[in-house]
C-alpha cells in the first residue's frame, strides 16, 4: 500500500534512505551519506510531501516531492527487485506531470530505471557536495 508519511515513519525512512544511498551510491563515501541523515530528519524530509510503500506494517520504500520535483525515491536494499520502484513511480506520475529529478551519472542502475519509466536527460550538472556529476532528467505524458 502506498500511503502519505506519518510522523511514526521517520525512521525508517531514514533507515532506508541512507542503507540505499550507500549501496546504490558507492562512489561516494559512506561518511558522507551519514553527515547527511540530520538534514535529512529536520530539513528535507519536512520540507517535502512524502509517501511510503508498506506491507504488513513494514516500510519498505518510499519517494519525495518537493513541487515538480523528485527529491528521493528509495526501496530498502533488501526489498529491490519487487516491482516497489516501479509502484512508487506510478504514484509520482498521478500526483505530479512533468516531474523532473537529478541523479547522479555514475549511478547506472537508477539511471535505466528512470529510462524505463520514461524519463528523458536534459542537461549535466555537478553536485557542490560531492562533485560527482549528475543527470537532469524529466517525464511528461
Amino acid at each position: 500500500m502506498i500511503r502519505p508519511m506519518a510522523s511514526h515513519d521517520m525512521d525508517s525512512i531514514l533507515t532506508i534512505w541512507l542503507e540505499a544511498s550507500i549501496e546504490s551510491h558507492d562512489f561516494v563515501s559512506r561518511e558522507f551519506w551519514e553527515s547527511r541523515l540530520e538534514d535529512m530528519r529536520n530539513v528535507y524530509i519536512p520540507a517535502s510531501e512524502t509517501y511510503i510503500y508498506e506491507t504488513d506494517g513494514t516500510v519498505k520504500g518510499f519517494f519525495s516531492l518537493h513541487g515538480n520535483t523528485l527529491a528521493a525515491i528509495f526501496v530498502s536494499p533488501g526489498c529491490q527487485g519487487e516491482g516497489i520502484g516501479q509502484k512508487l513511480m506510478e504514484k509520482v506520475k498521478e500526483l505530479r506531470n512533468p516531474v523532473c529529478l537529478d541523479v547522479y551519472r555514475e549511478n547506472h542502475r537508477t539511471v535505466a530505471f528512470y529510462r524505463r519509466c520514461g524519463f528523458r536527460e536534459l542537461a549535466e550538472k555537478r553536485d557542490p557536495h560531492t562533485g560527482h556529476v549528475e543527470l537532469v532528467m524529466e517525464y511528461r505524458a
